[in-house]
């Protein structure tokens, strides 16, 4: 394990090569699962203005459920997550014409139409964080069906995990513990 900070990080973040290839898994960490993306009782309101906002570019089924259901699920004791449809596709998802799963939010905010790319935990997959007695625990959560595709791709191209995920780290955390942290997987590797 590392910890920088108040962050404790599996080493495996440190060590794995990893780049997604979304044309190659199609998206699929959009739309394979049995639940949707976690979310913070924070990022409700953002997620339900972007629902507004872009229901018009979502799939007929995804704005029915949402309308039925909610846009998240869950409760502050459970947790919070994205509503899904019936398939497991988060309802945010848009299809390119290739038939490759995409965030609408994080296409709006691509095209300078929304100004929040897209759920935190959505922007660190494949890490997930859980938050325990004031302290982020990091995993990375290896789905052979969803990450295969992104390793061999992390792999051909010499990208780390935690470089693959600067933005969204230096997002969640900042610049100084971003470098904190290479700094700790430089260690890791170098062992």
């Amino acid at each position: 394990m590392i910890r920088v900070q108040d962050v404790i990080l599996s080493e495996d973040i440190a060590t794995a090569q990893f780049a997604c290839d979304i044309s190659k898994c199609k998206g699929a960490c959009c739309v394979v699962g049995d639940a949707g993306a976690p979310v913070s009782r924070d990022e409700i309101p953002v997620l339900r203005k972007a629902f507004k906002e872009l229901r018009d570019k979502l799939d007929p089924e995804a704005v029915q459920k949402a309308d039925r259901e909610g846009v998240v699920l869950g409760d502050a004791k459970d947790g919070f997550e994205i509503n899904c449809i019936d398939s497991g596709e988060c309802i945010f998802v848009e299809k390119t014409d290739n038939g490759v799963a995409t965030c609408a939010i994080q296409n709006a905010y691509y095209k300078g139409g929304f100004n929040w790319e897209k759920p935190i935990s959505c922007h660190l997959y494949p890490v997930r964080l859980k938050h325990i007695a004031g302290m982020d625990y990091a995993n990375y959560e290896y789905i052979p069906d969803l990450c295969s595709a992104g390793c061999r791709n992390g792999e051909e191209r010499g990208i780390y995990l935690s470089d693959f995920l600067k933005t969204a780290l230096i997002r969640r955390y900042g610049e100084k513990w971003y470098s904190e942290f290479i700094d700790a997987c430089n260690e890791v590797r170098s062992k």
